[in-house]
């Protein structure tokens, strides 16, 4: 590897990683990301509400079929006294009265359970709508004042790119297709200097077989961080 070929690539590019970073900061960038953040998780919760919405309109019919089968139920009770007149089974249709009793308070528990279930369901979908709504002027008002950002600074991103394009051509191929996968995992810098016998950027201390690698201008890769050390 030709260490100063890439030390001078990669001292250029120290001037582009500071300028992301700066966009990558800015508080305009953060107003965007979070705008942009709610606006998808509001798309999964309004999504939520229809499944919820879906699942209560069911649970609505079965409680209309309920109350239509002791709606037939009932009808029996309509000539209750002729057929008791007739020798029917008081205590039968007793019991049965005290069991459509029961059934009746289920019902009406139910359905103020229901109710109260489907006005939440529908304040918390208004609210959550009326929320989107707002955000969404955010999120264009938001987008609009970051690309100014970054507008302002594409000059000097281009000019700094172009010094990099020209810098490149000092770099074997292998060796810049490498530094530049390490630079998009965002790992900056790529390249440093062994101290002390220690990784120059988290401190590990390299395998004595490793740091014999280095002698001669040779180059290894860091056990923890994966960045390229020279001595």
């Amino acid at each position: 590897m030709d260490l100063q070929a890439i030390l001078n690539y990669q001292e250029i590019d120290k001037r582009l990683y500071a300028l992301e970073r700066e966009l990558a900061g800015c508080e305009e960038r953060k107003e965007y990301v979070k705008a942009k953040k709610f606006l998808e998780t509001a798309a999964d919760k309004l999504d939520g509400y229809d499944a919820k919405a879906t699942q209560l309109k069911n649970e609505a019919i079965e409680l209309t079929k309920k109350y239509l089968r002791m709606e037939d139920t009932l009808k029996d009770f309509a000539h209750i006294d002729e057929l008791v007149a007739g020798g029917a089974d008081i205590a039968f249709y007793k019991k049965s009265a005290l069991s459509l009793s029961d059934q009746l308070k289920k019902i009406k528990a139910d359905l103020a359970t229901l109710t109260a279930a489907i006005n939440a369901t529908h304040d918390e979908y208004q609210k959550l709508k009326k929320q989107v709504i707002a955000m969404q002027k955010q999120y264009k008002d938001a987008y609009e004042k970051y690309n100014a950002v970054k507008a302002s600074k594409e000059g000097e991103r281009k000019a700094i790119e172009a010094e990099l394009q020209v810098a490149g051509k000092e770099i074997p191929a292998q060796v810049m297709e490498k530094y530049k996968i390490k630079r998009k995992e965002k790992v900056f810098p790529v390249v440093g200097k062994l101290k002390d016998n220690r990784c120059p950027f988290c401190g590990m201390e390299p395998p004595l077989a490793a740091r014999g690698k280095l002698s001669g201008g040779g180059v290894i890769e860091c056990e923890n961080c994966r960045r390229i050390i020279y001595e």
